[in-house]
């Protein structure tokens, strides 16, 4: 099943009150070619915007916010946020697969491993963490 979009929701509510795109845009004080941007899923309205497509064309303005935004959904509730260790699977598969990253700060087998076991630790959220893990790694040891 395909998910909806903003565009062929608003396509369709823009049929369903037999607008042409260009009233429609005269309507939300913006330019026919924005209409059809929008449709077309080429840009993606303001939040003034949104709101006044929401007031002329009946819509609720949370759901069209969440089709503009679906990246939103697990700050107003409609999905959960990603659990703490899915979050640190994920943060390290991006990290110790980047091996662009891995070449351009010289990251050693032997460092990748101890890596790993930080990783364990259950701390690290994010791939740009590690890094700083290993610099202070780093740094201790060439103090010593």
């Amino acid at each position: 099943m395909k998910k909806e979009t903003l565009g062929q929701v608003l396509k369709q509510r823009r049929g369903a009150y037999n607008y042409t795109q260009r009233e429609l845009a005269r309507k939300l004080g913006v330019k026919a070619s924005h209409v059809a941007y929008l449709e077309n899923g080429r840009r993606r309205p303001s939040l003034s915007l949104l709101s006044r497509i929401a007031d002329t064309l009946e819509l609720d303005k949370k759901q069209l916010f969440l089709l503009a935004h679906p990246e939103a959904q697990w700050i107003v509730g409609e999905k959960r946020e990603p659990s703490p260790s899915k979050q640190r699977e994920d943060s390290w598969r991006r990290f110790s697969g980047d091996r662009g990253t891995l070449a351009r700060h010289k990251v050693t087998e032997r460092e990748l491993k101890v890596l790993k076991n930080v990783n364990m630790l259950g701390r690290v959220t994010g791939p740009n963490q590690y890094l700083f893990i290993l610099n202070a790694i780093r740094q201790a040891v060439d103090e010593e």
